[in-house]
């Protein structure tokens, strides 16, 4: 089985490929799927459009399954409840929220908002998460992401800490904007052990987590 990586970026946001070339470079270094999760805003209707169209054109001719969603980025925290609700009945799979990341001045209390929405799926590198909002996540079944990205996972040791005490569940993923970001699931377990999870955990993290949300 391959890998899956649930957070990645094309150029219908800030990315270097178009979806079917990220796709295809996915699948030739051992993905099973990968999440379009291009950045948006108010547009979110015409991100999910344009996303959703590109992944049925590789899924209609390739093995590797790519799921349209969205990445909500630096908005307005109290939008994240409209926003990602619009984001489903457009047609998204997957709903990330981006997180309040050190690497970034994203509005205060967007990882609260994040983690209480029941549209929003993944919560992308969430930085000084609390233990409130970390609780909040684990009772919402939102995956905390592990990030491979610089910058982002300067955090990874304390959400992987905080996270843990709460029983939240998690997911290593690349954030990818380029091809050279795209991780083997080899590189994944390395980024989940060094973030300080167990082999299990790191397992779960790496593989059972993303199959379980793909099925």
């Amino acid at each position: 089985m391959g890998r899956i990586e649930l957070h990645a970026h094309t150029v219908l946001s800030d990315g270097a490929f178009i979806p079917p070339e990220l796709a295809r470079r996915a699948e030739v270094l051992g993905h099973d799927a990968i999440a379009i999760t291009d950045h948006c805003g108010a547009a979110v209707e015409e991100i999910v459009r344009k996303v959703r169209a590109e992944c049925m054109l590789v899924n209609r001719f390739w093995k590797i399954t790519a799921i349209p969603g969205v990445e909500l980025t630096h908005v307005p925290a109290e939008s994240i409840p409209e926003l990602a609700a619009r984001a489903k009945k457009a047609g998204a799979k997957i709903v990330v929220v981006h997180g309040e990341t050190l690497a970034e001045p994203v509005p205060e209390k967007t990882n609260e908002f994040a983690a209480k929405c029941e549209d929003v799926d993944l919560i992308a590198h969430p930085g000084l998460i609390t233990y409130r909002t970390a609780r909040l996540a684990q009772e919402h079944g939102i995956l905390l992401e592990i990030s491979s990205r610089k910058g982002h996972c300067l955090t990874n040791g304390h959400v992987v800490r905080v996270g843990k005490m709460v029983g939240a569940e998690f997911v290593v993923n690349s954030d990818a904007h380029d091809f050279d970001d795209l991780l083997t699931d080899e590189k994944a377990y390395r980024v989940a052990l060094g973030a300080g999870l167990s082999g299990e955990e790191a397992y779960l993290a790496v593989d059972q987590n993303p199959r379980r949300f793909l099925r």
